[in-house]
């Protein structure tokens, strides 16, 4: 199971030194032109064009190349932050029109902030639904806990809110992806850009197995009671941790099942970053998640275990090989995980996002929305008309 990036509000504050002349009609506009493009809402670009996919506090990104930090030239005189040498935004010092960062461990964690979200929110998606798999499953033994502690709506549950703080943990850093079939889709059709994929996705593997290797440190020894002991492991356990379909599933059907819940997933998180659409209020889109993936598992967890998400499956996969499960788990019906968990959940997320912005959206950040070769010839005849008016 899986499972978005926001500008942090810049708070501007008034220097009590400030000349009344500085107050003209000319800085205001150009303080809200600032602020506009440095914080509130989505960042926009050169063109005008929104760069982001959505608006409030949690967004899927697009993270549009051209953006650059502003610098302490950029800033109104009479609107610069009162520290006086750092920037609202990033807390960069500025001398001149040369950014200095306050130290080199702020400098070059710039470098992968976002892939570190993308860490920290999927193992948080990891740890939250694989303990709860781990507590409801292994309570229902006698000698682990006197009573169940849990059942299946637990379990939902337990995924539901992993994969809502998953989000909100990392949501205004790299857009709150979580998941490697929403990074692949918005690359695919919303201007995402492709060199970041690699990363984000490598970034999601680790934070799997990550959170994995800690709930499964955790809950070793009951394991080892259900299993009858440390050297004894078999898949009874290793469904604790990875997906694996029921045995009246077929091949088709399992592929189908993991392709129906992932586009489902999709069409929502694109209708939720969708500013002409009904967006949630700014730090709710977690919320909404929350919502998508507790109906999702309530409705069509049962036969394959709703892994939605390559790294969510693949991730615990590769742990559980690594502790003693061995093979098993990459052989179990010729290699399921590849065709299910993974190619069916890339391949409903690349269908459930192109149903939407096909049909649905009419933002700019769709590839099906930009202007052709003649709209943009006339768009560029008209631009010198406009600035005579």
């Amino acid at each position: 199971m899986p499972p978005s990036r926001a500008p942090t509000p810049l708070q501007w504050e008034s220097s009590s030194n400030d000349s009344g002349t500085r107050a003209g009609t000319e800085s205001t506009m150009r303080a809200e032109s600032t602020a506009r493009d440095v914080a509130g809402g989505p960042a926009r670009d050169r063109s005008g064009s929104d760069s982001t996919t959505g608006e409030g506090a949690f967004s899927y990104n697009t993270a549009r190349d051209d953006y650059e930090s502003p610098t302490r030239d950029d800033l109104p005189t009479h609107h610069v932050h009162h520290h006086g040498d750092y920037d609202g935004k990033h807390h960069v010092r500025t001398s001149g029109s040369t950014p200095l960062h306050p130290n080199l461990w702020y400098k070059y964690r710039q470098y992968y902030r976002e892939p570190m979200a993308e860490f920290a929110g999927v193992m948080i998606l990891v740890i939250f639904g694989t303990a709860v798999d781990c507590q409801v499953i292994l309570s229902a033994n006698t000698a682990v806990a006197a009573t169940p502690t849990g059942n299946y709506l637990s379990l939902n549950f337990g995924w539901a809110i992993g994969a809502a703080l998953g989000v909100w943990v990392s949501g205004g850093i790299s857009g709150g992806h979580i998941n490697p079939a929403v990074t692949l889709a918005l690359a695919a059709w919303r201007g995402f850009p492709w060199r970041k994929v690699p990363g984000f996705i490598f970034a999601q593997l680790m934070g799997g197995i990550v959170g994995a290797a800690i709930v499964y440190g955790n809950y070793i020894h009951a394991i080892d009671i259900v299993e009858g002991g440390r050297n004894v492991r078999t898949l009874k356990t290793a469904g604790l941790f990875a997906t694996y379909a029921a045995d009246y599933m077929t091949t088709v059907s399992a592929f189908f099942d993991e392709f129906l819940g992932t586009a489902i997933l999709l069409i929502v998180v694109m209708a939720m970053t969708d500013k002409q659409n009904t967006p949630p209020p700014p730090g709710l889109a977690p919320l909404v998640i929350f919502i998508v993936i507790l109906g999702i598992g309530c409705a069509l967890g049962m036969q394959t275990g709703y892994a939605i998400n390559p790294a969510r499956d693949l991730g615990p996969r590769i742990l559980t090989s690594m502790v003693g499960y061995g093979s098993q788990v990459y052989t179990f019906r010729s290699h399921y995980w590849i065709w299910c968990p993974v190619a069916a959940s890339f391949a409903g997320g690349l269908v459930g996002a192109l149903f939407y912005d096909l049909f649905l959206f009419n933002g700019e950040e769709s590839i099906f929305n930009k202007p052709t070769k003649a709209v943009r010839s006339l768009q560029a005849r008209e631009k010198p008309e406009d600035s005579k008016v």
